[in-house]
């Protein structure tokens, strides 16, 4: 067994996780506050990617303007998925699987073609790293870091304001909520908006640290979010403060990539990853459930039965 590599994996697994834990923290507002699985996170993470290569490479902007329009994008295609979820009465499940389709033609637009290499242009990262002399990975674990933590703290922020707390109450009890008065709609959209901003903005992240953008790249996120959710809950349970649920997600999907990274360093196959993700995400979701019915059996069993 090769320690070195595996250590090196784990250091590079740690700094994808943070990146791509900027993403779960969106999938957290849909799926965590709203009760919303929002398939439209594959296609908006590709898309923040898609527009970071496009204005970096093409274009010659900074890095950093491209980290703010990929933001954008996102946030205008959760905003699609709203408006049709919300206006339309499309469910949301199905609206997320529209817009997501959707994209994959938006971003084969956007980049002209599969894949856009950054090799040659300057990145957020590559500037840290010509002025610090550090590594690659661990530029991008001290960037992502920063940048979770400053979310976070927004977040923390925005959902102690009135308006978050309309938000949050949305996804507590719609119908209560809607009969004081509140525009669900309304919150909805705004949720969903925000959280594929966040989502944009992480795949322009993976996007300047990897130095390449893909159509493809965000095959599967939805499911790396929802798994990450699920082990920070796990890891993070009995910490009941919003704040430290927000930072279970971070931590959640950090501990995610070294699973797939201690996996992949022991010889699994990379084409067998996107089965382990399942088997992850069933695992997260049925052991808690499988853990309280034996809690409840257990309790009964001793008591016995009330007459």
């Amino acid at each position: 067994m090769n320690i070195a590599g595996i250590l090196l994996a784990m250091q590079g697994a740690v700094s994808q996780g943070v990146l791509w834990g900027i993403m779960v923290l969106g999938v957290y507002i849909t799926y965590k506050i709203l009760d919303i699985a929002d398939l439209t996170v594959d296609g908006s993470f590709a898309l923040g990617g898609c527009v970071c290569a496009l204005l970096v490479v093409d274009k010659g902007l900074d890095p950093l303007l491209a980290l703010g329009l990929a933001t954008l994008a996102g946030m205008i295609a959760g905003a699609v998925t709203g408006v049709l979820h919300t206006i339309f009465d499309i469910p949301a499940i199905l609206a997320g699987i529209l817009t997501q389709i959707g994209l994959w033609s938006v971003n084969l637009r956007v980049m002209g073609k599969s894949n856009t290499p950054l090799l040659k242009v300057d990145t957020i990262f590559s500037r840290i790293v010509d002025m610090s002399g550090m590594k690659q990975s661990a530029v991008s674990l001290v960037i992502g870091v920063l940048i979770a933590i400053l979310i976070i703290a927004f977040l923390y922020w925005f959902f102690g304001t009135e308006l978050g707390s309309t938000l949050r109450a949305t996804g507590n009890n719609e119908n209560m909520i809607r009969a004081l008065g509140v525009n669900t709609k309304y919150t909805k959209l705004l949720a969903l908006t925000l959280s594929n901003g966040l989502v944009g903005l992480s795949g322009a992240l993976v996007c300047q640290s990897q130095k390449y953008a893909d159509i493809g790249m965000g095959t599967g996120a939805i499911v790396i979010g929802l798994a990450a959710i699920v082990i920070g809950e796990v890891l993070m349970g009995r910490l009941k403060s919003f704040g430290s649920k927000l930072s279970s997600a971070v931590i959640g999907c950090v501990v995610y990539f070294l699973i797939r990274a201690i996996v992949l360093q022991l010889g699994m196959d990379a084409n067998d990853m996107k089965l382990l993700s399942a088997v992850i995400v069933a695992l997260a979701l049925c052991i808690p459930v499988a853990v309280r019915k034996w809690k409840i059996w257990k309790s009964y069993s001793e008591e016995g039965p009330v007459c």
